[in-house]
């Protein structure tokens, strides 16, 4: 997109993660029952983040003036989250993008270390589907409602 182009409207593209099919689908399905009209872009590995984040050449794909979040699990094949994660926030055009982790690993040590690569929150999928349709349902709310930075031209990298 060329950058001097107007903004794209305040609407954030939830980027999703996940390489569980079921969890996938009711992660999409309770966002949507929460009221989330955004568009949605849902990945089966790391691997897929990465590729839809550059270019054959390296370059960045995203949009300038979207916003962006990502709803990120740690366990996947071939590139796994944490990965991802780390190559997002030593990016310069992607490092802003806010990145939640949304994992069923609740070890203190991978939350510490999901932190210290710049995450900025960390949700833990319960095991109960109760609890974890309450949990989506939150977090849809939540994302209705909050601010996201858009990416900016200068940040391109």
């Amino acid at each position: 997109m060329n950058p001097a182009q107007p903004p794209v409207a305040n609407q954030v593209t939830v980027l999703i993660a996940e390489d569980d099919d079921g969890h996938a689908d009711l992660i999409i399905e309770l966002l949507r029952d929460a009221g989330m009209k955004n568009p949605i872009v849902r990945f089966r590995d790391g691997q897929e983040v990465l590729d839809y984040l550059r270019d054959e050449n390296g370059r960045s794909r995203l949009e300038y003036g979207r916003r962006y979040l990502l709803l990120l699990d740690i366990r996947m094949p071939r590139v796994d989250g944490v990965t991802v994660l780390r190559q997002m926030k030593a990016h310069p055009h992607w490092k802003g993008i806010p990145v939640i982790m949304l994992t069923t690993t609740d070890d203190p040590r991978e939350v510490e270390e999901c932190y210290a690569c710049g995450c900025n929150c960390y949700v833990v999928k319960p095991v109960d589907f109760n609890r974890f349709s309450a949990v989506l349902r939150q977090l849809g709310l939540f994302l209705m409602i909050v601010q996201l930075p858009s990416l900016q031209a200068d940040s391109a990298a």
